[in-house]
This record gives structure tokens, sequence and C-alpha cells, in this order.
């Protein structure tokens, strides 16, 4: 067993030992869990620099990670374990299934919203797979050796990029404050600082004597190998790329195994060993969001769903918001945080079954290694608007040029959040969030979680009683609701306050070497043009025709759009806010005919839609009603969903 020990340093009754239906009490588990790797198992062997880590005694490469655990007092054979892959350390699960907030100060004694997943009887694990989220109480993290040549640390090239949203003198070597790959030398004569207009513009080199490794200090800049400095300080809006030479490379793929391994010890381990659910799980589900849509994967793409008895590891997946790509999850100086499109996540191939890439003349699948050591799990893979405007999510069910779709394999389903924005949207209605970020349109106020619920129930009756979940619901290319994301632009700019994007992110064909699945890469990475992004087809309010259209869209009070603009106040005025900030937009329709007629709005009024309120309540009780017998959602949901209806009814009037 790869677990060599789990230390458990926190234990405790979950929510004050409250009982969660027939299920009874949870108790929470947290502390660390110590794992070896084996560099002879074959399925290890795409572990980049796994060679080059330091081994026990035993041959084995040694590796930990934080864990928490929220599992029955008395758990009963047959269980389920649900996985979160944590992102950028902090957990998803319960706040996607089961409305609860996510912890913020690093108590284990979580949230647990209204209890679906605990009434449901499922253990929800969370396990760190990152070496350097920043130092906060709520995140967790894994500690991974240094890969070595001869016992000398290695040095090569390492990128990052920077979108600030406010001028700033320095910016840390790494994305979003997590810990950087430090300079090599601070006089690195190799180094390439550039800045753009916006993500694909052309790239201005900025004069090495402009810029330096360092951080301001009282207001003068101080030699520091994790930082660097700009005379006049970083733009907000500009896209900046540091292209250095980094010293230090942690084998960060060993997060895969970590995860891989803690589930399979959860799943397979016995008392003797420690595990605290010995005999009590039958099935385990890997989830993940955003980040973790596309760890999960590249999970898939490696080939790691076996563990070093050759078990099947996952029997389920969940991947949400992936797009069709990637990460870098399993590089020599790769950040697995770094959200960015001219980055090495984002190369070929991106759909699940083997699609020709006309350019290299190769013809490759995401899921080829998976499939040739018979690990496949079934597979649920959802998206929402942003990946599709803004990352090429088609790409994930059409061939690489978008004229053709490519149906996903029979143990693979795919789903479009019609409407959607990166994240569940929430009233109140703004333009502004809670940490002053600020866009041009009202942002997106659509809660798909209800939809999320019932695609994780689909899941589990697939694995557990082969009941086939509903059908794939994305754009086709065949049915004329995949198209150009021009095509929008005359219908969506005739709304009264709309905004169209003044540049349009394209995915670009990236080439970084001979050989990038070696994960030692050349920077910057040679461009050979662009692949099609296609997007769903509107309706006559501008609202998404393809996918799941929950009430908000099948029974609207406004459009809905997964993307939105940057204002001015945040700098590139026009540009989507993607980055970061994955925000989508809100247009709510006029009130009253006059209102409409009035401002020139070519969209029916709410009055003329529905008359009264009571009118509309009844129609979006319909339409969650038919969304539940199509299995899109729970039964449980309607009368959420009613009453959220309710509230946007008279915040979008007022």
């Amino acid at each position: 067993m790869a677990v060599t020990r789990i230390e458990i340093q926190q234990r405790g009754s979950l929510a004050g030992g409250k009982a969660f239906g027939d299920i009874g009490p949870y108790e929470y588990l947290a502390g660390v869990m110590h794992f070896t790797a084996d560099p002879d198992f074959a399925d290890n062997a795409v572990i980049c620099d796994l060679a080059l880590a330091p081994v026990n005694a035993e041959g084995l490469v040694e590796h930990s990670a934080e864990f928490h655990l929220l599992k029955p007092v008395n758990p009963s054979a047959g269980g389920r374990l649900l996985v979160d892959s944590i992102n950028r350390g902090n957990m998803t699960a319960l706040s996607m299934f089961n409305y609860s907030l996510r912890r913020s100060d690093g108590n284990p004694d979580v949230d647990t919203g209204d209890g679906m997943l605990m009434r449901q009887g499922y253990s929800v694990l969370a396990v760190g797979i990152q070496w350097d989220p920043p130092e906060s109480p709520e995140r967790m993290r894994a500690w991974y050796p240094e890969a070595m040549n001869h016992a000398q640390r290695l040095t090569g090239q390492a990128t990052v990029q920077w979108w600030p949203n406010k001028t700033t003198p320095h910016q840390m070597l790494s994305d979003a404050g997590h810990k950087p790959y430090r300079t090599a030398e601070l006089d690195d004569p190799t180094a390439v600082l550039t800045v753009r207009d916006h993500q694909d513009g052309d790239p201005t080199v900025l004069p090495r004597s402009s810029w330096r490794f360092a951080r301001e200090v009282d207001g003068a800049p101080v030699d520091d190998d994790g930082f660097a400095w700009l005379e006049g300080g970083f733009e907000p809006g500009k896209v900046y790329e540091l292209t250095y030479t980094a010293i230090g490379a942690p084998v960060i793929g060993l997060g895969f195994l970590g995860y891989r391994d803690a589930a399979s010890f959860f799943k397979h381990g016995t008392e003797a060993e420690g595990n605290p659910l010995a005999g009590a799980i039958d099935y385990a589900y890997a989830w993940g969001q955003s980040m973790n849509g596309r760890w999960l994967r590249e999970f898939l793409y490696w080939g790691l769903n076996r563990d070093e008895q050759e078990s099947q590891v996952f029997d389920g997946m969940f991947a949400h918001i992936g797009s069709s790509r990637r990460g870098e999850f399993n590089l020599r100086f790769g950040q697995p945080s770094t959200n960015i499109l001219r980055a090495p996540g984002n190369i070929y191939p991106f759909a699940f079954t083997a699609t020709p890439e006309p350019v290299t003349e190769e013809n490759r699948g995401l899921l080829d290694r998976t499939r040739d050591n018979g690990s496949m799990p079934k597979l649920i893979h959802s998206n929402s608007g942003m990946e599709y405007w803004w990352s090429g999510a088609s790409l994930g069910h059409t061939t690489v040029d978008g004229t053709k779709d490519i149906p996903p394999p029979d143990d693979v389903r795919m789903y479009y959040l019609s409407g959607a924005q990166h994240g569940p949207g929430t009233l109140p209605l703004g333009d502004t969030t809670i940490d002053g970020f600020k866009a041009q349109q009202p942002m997106n106020t659509l809660d798909y979680r209800p939809a999320m619920r019932a695609l994780l129930d689909a899941l589990d009756r697939w694995v557990r009683e082969g009941v086939e979940p509903p059908p794939n619901a994305v754009p086709l290319v065949a049915e004329g609701t995949a198209v150009p994301r021009e095509s929008i632009e005359t219908p969506y700019t005739s709304i009264p306050g709309a905004a169209w994007l003044a540049h349009l992110p394209q995915r670009l064909r990236l080439d970084y070497g001979l050989d990038p699945d070696a994960g030692v890469l050349t920077y910057p990475p040679k461009e050979d043009g662009a692949y099609p992004t296609l997007v769903s087809s509107v309706d006559a309010d501008c609202n998404e025709v393809a996918g799941i259209r929950l009430p908000d869209v099948a029974e609207p009070l406004a459009t809905y759009t997964g993307w939105n603009v940057r204002h001015a106040s945040m700098g590139s005025p026009g540009l989507m806010t993607s980055g970061s900030p994955l925000f989508g937009t809100t247009l709510p329709f006029a009130a009253t005919r006059p209102q409409r007629e009035a401002s020139g709005d070519p969209r029916a009024s709410v009055e003329e839609r529905y008359g009264s309120k009571d009118a509309y309540v009844s129609r979006v009780r319909e339409a969650a009603t038919a969304l539940v017998s199509r299995r899109l959602m729970l039964d449980e949901d309607v009368e959420r969903v009613v009453d959220i209806a309710s509230q946007k009814w008279d915040a979008f009037r007022s």
C-alpha cells in the first residue's frame, strides 16, 4: 500500500453531532497522510522527474499531504467516497453540492449546508495536491521532494504571467500569490519580460534596465529572488509575461499519485493499516471544478486511475468547468494554479476520443492511456459559458477544425450549463465583487447548483445501478446550435446596456518543443494560428439554446451570459473578465412595455411575458418540475429554485 501512515491531528463531531437523516451523525478527521511512490511501477513512469527524486532505503519516493475526511460515525458497508481535488488549497465539494459556505478559518468542523451529501451517506475526502498554496488556515497543501541531478538542484526555464487589476510596483514570481520558483541568479541575462495590451496582443520586450528581480520596500526596490520589480509599476489591464531561469524543481506530479493513493487507501485499506473507513467503501468518485476539472482531465490523460496493486481506484469522475484543457500539473517548474491560455495546459489533445490534428498529423485522444490500462471510470463532464467563450470548450466535442461533432464515448456524458458563468451566480445584482473587481455589465446571478446536484446523483446511479444518465447536452454543429462567437454580436448589442468584447480571446496552437509530455518545455512557445471557438446559438432574448436550460433561462427575467467585460477602472476596458475574475452577465428585461419601448429594448418586457408575479412563479415551478422528470434537477430543489426566482422578480424590477 502506497500510504505508509495516516497521522490524525484533529478529530471531532461534525455540526455539533447533528444526525443526518437515516445516516446519523458525522465526524471529521484532519491531519497528514504519508505516501511512497514506486519509480519502477509502470504507470508512475509518466510523472515528470520522478526518476530524479531522492529515494528511501526501499528505493521509494516519499511525500505527504494534508487531508480532511468527513465520515459517518457508524459507517456501513456499501458506502461511497467522494474525493475533492483541492482547488489552490481550497475545498469545493460541499459548497457545490450542499449549498454550504466555504471554510475560511481552517476549522475542520465545516459548514454542511443543507447536508445533502451527508443525508445520502457519502464520506467526503479532501487531500492536498499542491506544494505552493499561500500560507493561510483554510488552504491545504502537500510536500514533495525536489528533483536532483547528481545531488545538484535543477535549474531551467520557467515562465509566469500577470494580469493586474491595479498598479503594483512588483509581482511575485508566481500566480495568485502562490510560492514562487526563485530565480537562479538576480542578474539573469536570459530573463525576458514582455507586455501585451491583451492576452493575444503583440508582445513588447521591456528593456532589461527597466526591471529587476526585486520588490519595493519603503518606496525603493530591494533585491529579491522571488519577485520582479518594474520601473513605474505594472499597469492594470496589461498582460505581462516573464521567462527566466529558475532553481529548485519539486516533483509536482506526485500530486496525482497522492490523490490516487489516498482514495485507494480509504477504499481498500484495512483497519490494521489505520483506515477509519475499513470495509465501508465500495465506490470512489473523483470531483474537481475549474483548475481541478482540468486536473481530472489530465489525471485521465496520464492513465493514473490504477493504484500500485493495479486495482482501479475511481469508479466515477465528475470534472466540472475544465473546458477542453489540462494544466501545469506534471511539468518541471509548472505552476498548477495558473489559468492562462498561452500555457502548456492548452495543447492537443482536447477530445476524449482520438481526433486528428491536421497540422501536427497526430491522432490522439485524452483517454488513450486510461483505455490502454483498462481503468476507465464513468465520467460526467460539464462546462459553463465562460469555458466556451474564453477557452474553447467546444474543442472537447468537435473535430480540431470545428466542422463536425465528435460524440463522447458511451462511458462519458457531457453537459453545457446554458447561460451560466464559471462559478454559481447569486443575488444581489451588481457590477462589483466584494474584493473590488468591477465589470462593465451587471454580473451573472444564475445559480446552477441544482443541476450539479442532479448530475452527481445521475453519476452515482450510473456507477452503482447501471442506470444511464440523461443524454449529452452540448452545442452541436449538426443542429446549428454550435456557432462562431461573432454571430452573436448583432443581436446582443441591440440590448440596451450590452457591451461587446473589444477582443475575442483565441485558443492558440502552441509548440513547446519536441516532446511536451516529457515535462521540460521551451519558452516562449511557437505559435501557429488559432483553433476555432464555437459557442451556443441564442434565442430572441439572446439566451442560449443549447445545454441544460435551468428556469432562469427557460422562463427568463433577463439575458444571461457566461462572460463579461472589464470596466475602464480595471484597465483594458472592453476585454473579457477572464484570468482570475471569471464573471458573466445579467441584463434584466424591462418591467413594462412602455419602459421597453422607451429604451429601445427588442426583448419583450416582464409584464408582457408573465402578467403577474404569481403567473411567473407558477411557470418557474413548471419548468423546474420538467427538469426533475428529466433527472436534471432533484425534487427537493424545486421550492428553493422557485423561492430564488421570486426574489429575482422583486430585485430585477426594483
